[in-house]
């Protein structure tokens, strides 16, 4: 990342390990805490925030300490401009049973213009998968039963998620609403770069 300061930074995130791919582009402040980092990341893919996570950035593993699991540094108050130093990647864990890694590309954004309020989806492909659905390997096969309904496992699996699922679809408005309620919970100097 270059040292000057940027009104934004463009993430690209990644779901590893999925086909096709599940990717969003986010647009942050470089002064986001990865907390609030962590809740963005939750509404771009949809999830709902039911279990721990960690961000892998430039060597260093935060998180929210647990006595119960892996030494870590703790996310509270770190921003994701102080963790990245001159880092453009880093990935994001979630659910530590799951597996869910999100690899994660920095850019600068310089437009004239830039989004007034931040954080904001851009684009995106393809659905988040559900929670609890068992990794990039579930995944696969809840993916393939919900899409064949004479799928052995397509009852099952239909009557596990409660509604039909088609992941070649997904909704940037949603996600954004998710967002916009998200920063009305968050104090406004915590999103300014420090």
């Amino acid at each position: 990342m270059p040292k000057t300061r940027v009104p934004a930074l463009l993430l690209r995130i990644e779901l590893a390990d999925i086909e096709p791919v599940i990717w969003r582009h986010l647009l942050v402040p470089p002064g986001i805490t990865l907390p609030h980092l962590h809740q963005a990341l939750q509404a771009a893919l949809g999830w709902h925030d039911m279990h721990l996570h960690e961000f892998h950035i430039q060597g260093a593993t935060y998180g929210v300490p647990d006595t119960d699991g892996p030494p870590l540094n703790d996310e509270a108050g770190v921003t994701l401009a102080h963790a990245l130093g001159t880092a453009s990647t880093f990935s994001y864990v979630y659910d530590m049973g799951d597996e869910w890694e999100h690899q994660i590309s920095v850019m600068p954004y310089l437009p004239s213009n830039p989004p007034a309020e931040l954080p904001r989806c851009l684009d995106g492909a393809n659905a988040g998968p559900p929670e609890d659905a068992g990794g990039p390997g579930g995944y696969s096969q809840f993916v393939e039963a919900m899409a064949d309904p004479l799928h052995p496992e397509h009852e099952a699996m239909l009557d596990w998620h409660g509604q039909p699922f088609d992941a070649s679809t997904w909704d940037i408005d949603r996600v954004n609403k998710r967002l916009k309620r998200l920063r009305h919970t968050w104090d406004r100097d915590d999103l300014n770069e420090r």
